[in-house]
């Protein structure tokens, strides 16, 4: 075994290689190479480090020193101060927001703080090309455990034991989802794991393929060995290239080492395993319209009952997990359901994965025990609202969950707690919105997502939803009527209850959470003709500030349109008939003169 003075970890997730990561690394590769530091330092490419907001990464053991935003130009500066000299290079450690400290230990940025890592446990510190790293992590531990030492029942009862409700939405028991399948009699069996993540803004289960594949896979096979599946499919859609190839060398790793196929680890039982890469529509996210695509055809939901559990991928009983459930099924194992259990709530055992973007100063993924509260989530890990704006508000659930006001800041996050303000768990997107968001035009765009994301299956879902968003699309040109709040209710009430699949069940719900919690901003479309948050450019309204206008007239030659009146000293006045609203004038201004009325 070779032994390093150091190691340097590349953070080489889909965020930070879009951002230079593999030029830093090949800058790294030069340096060592030319101060002959090659044998001294291991250069470790990784998985997401989860903040996003900060790559290109690099982090420099033992000292545990976290690099930020790094340029080619940085990497030289980086070996002769930092691994020659011992100096840190200041100027390229985390800064926070409000502040002008620069922190370099790793685990004492606030990102990672509040953070309780199980299924991103690996993600940064492994190379998720190398099946010994995982090992050497414990990896395969649990798989040879519940193998060698428990039945299957058993193992069904440790899960159910857990507590793990699935990752993807529903949040159903996992135990007892996996009873359900065993207790099905059939000749054959599947294991199938959900990875057609394709929420607006997340990219957990990304992240997690990319990052730690065999943790899936380890958690697939003990799925499969619980539930008396032989077989499995990782249902990935192929615009994740990157997580596809990782998860493919993951494979072929793992049945070299004899973890996957024939007489895994000399215990008799088979597994074989298989990726089928979807076309990306966003109803393959529920179970029936993805084994349809499995199975080669259009990926459309069909109706339930039977389940999957009972007739499944081929007709044969199947078992569907989320990525992010399988990556927590070897710890449970490892650790014990007791352990596991002892996180979180009553009813909502372990962590979560959320995925921070939107008005965030700290965009990222954040892995938070349940139970949290979502100004712990906003404040102590996401750093707080962008450029000091005031917090509106947060919409939890991707885009099929739910707007939560200020008042819910201190919300519990957990499924019960917010199923009943109106949101939702979902797969676990986090969008926040500063005081410029204009809740009617958000609801309009998560609509506009699901409508055009409809499968056209079921008329509630197909018709319903695109007359919803007429009537939205309506409003924000300012043209909307007395009556449509009640036809929106109304409208979203039927979705909800009549739809074939939870596409469309839960499709409405951005519009009723927001009509529930900002209604008054929908009556001032509506019946003032105004925009609150002056975001829709067809009821905005732009007017200057006489007090602080300095009747310098910058703003009257940037107009493309001329609607600005006003000569030196004198003073300025825009007219609303001429005005497009293009928001040039606010940009030019240099004292803060103009403002949307």
């Amino acid at each position: 075994m070779e032994l390093y003075r150091g190691h340097i970890l590349i953070c080489s997730g889909t965020g930070c290689i879009s951002s230079g990561a593999n030029s830093i690394k090949a800058a790294f590769e030069k340096q060592l190479a030319e101060k002959d530091l090659s044998g001294e330092f291991k250069l470790i490419e990784t998985g997401c480090h989860g903040f996003c907001e900060m790559g290109p990464i690099a982090i420099v053991y033992p000292e545990g020193t976290f690099y930020c935003r790094l340029e080619n130009e940085d990497v030289e500066t980086i070996v002769e101060e930092h691994l020659i000299k011992g100096r840190l290079v200041k100027e390229k450690l985390y800064n926070p927001p409000h502040s002008e400290d620069k922190i370099p230990s790793y685990k004492e940025i606030d990102f990672y703080k509040k953070q309780h890592r199980i299924a991103l446990r690996n993600c940064g510190y492994v190379n998720p090309e190398d099946i010994d790293e995982y090992i050497v992590k414990g990896g395969y531990e649990a798989l040879g455990k519940v193998l060698s030492e428990m039945s299957p029942s058993q193992a069904i009862e440790e899960m159910k034991k857990s507590g793990l409700r699935g990752r993807g939405g529903g949040g159903f028991p996992t135990g007892l989802k996996w009873e359900f399948a065993s207790k099905t009699e059939s000749d054959k069996k599947y294991m199938i794991c959900n990875a057609d993540e394709g929420d607006p803004g997340a990219f957990m289960d990304r992240s997690i393929l990319e990052g730690d594949p065999h943790s899936i896979i380890e958690g697939m096979v003990i799925g499969g060995y619980a539930t008396g599946a032989d077989e499995g499919y990782v249902y990935i859609r192929a615009e994740y290239p990157l997580a596809i190839n990782r998860l493919k060398t993951a494979l072929a790793q793992a049945k070299e080492y004899g973890m996957l196929g024939e007489n895994i680890l000399g215990t008799g039982f088979n597994f074989e395993l298989h990726i089928k890469e979807g076309a990306g529509a966003f109803v393959c996210g529920e179970e029936t319209a993805l084994m349809h695509s499995i199975e080669g055809k259009r990926g459309m939901p069909r109706p339930r009952p039977p389940f999957p559990a009972v007739k499944g991928l081929w007709g044969k009983p199947s078992n569907i997990n989320n990525v992010e459930t399988f990556a927590n099924v070897p710890v449970i194992f490892e650790k014990g359901a007791d352990w596991f259990a002892s996180l979180g709530t009553e009813k909502s055992k372990g962590t979560k994965v959320f995925a921070l973007t939107g008005k965030i100063n700290n965009t990222g993924l954040a892995e938070v025990p349940m139970g949290i509260s979502v100004r712990e989530i906003i404040y102590d890990i996401g750093g707080g609202i962008t450029n000091d704006k005031k917090f509106k508000a947060v919409q939890i659930g991707g885009p099929s969950g739910g707007c939560l006001p200020e008042d819910l800041i201190d919300l519990p996050v957990d499924y019960d707690s917010l199923i009943e303000a109106g949101a939702m768990m979902g797969s676990g997107g986090l969008v926040v919105m500063d005081e410029e968001t204009c809740m009617v035009d958000l609801a309009r765009f998560f609509l506009n997502f699901t409508q055009d994301e409809s499968c056209g299956k079921c008329t509630p879902c197909r018709e319903g939803t695109k007359r919803m968003l007429e009537i939205l699309e309506r409003i924000v040109d300012g043209k909307g009527q007395d009556g449509d709040i009640e036809l929106l209710e109304e409208l979203g009430e039927t979705i909800k209850t009549t739809s074939l699949c939870g596409l469309g069940q839960t499709a409405p719900n951005p519009v009723l959470s927001t009509l529930k919690y900002f209604r008054d901003e929908y009556e001032a479309h509506i019946h003032d003709g105004r925009c609150p948050a002056g975001a829709c450019s067809a009821l905005a309204k732009y007017v200057i500030d006489q007090e602080k206008c300095k009747k310098c007239t910058l703003c009257t030659k940037v107009c493309p349109v001329s609607a600005i009146e006003g000569k030196p000293k004198e003073v300025h006045k825009i007219d609303p008939n001429v005005c497009t609203a293009c928001g040039v004038c606010v940009d030019t201004c240099k004292f803060d003169a103009i403002k949307k009325g």
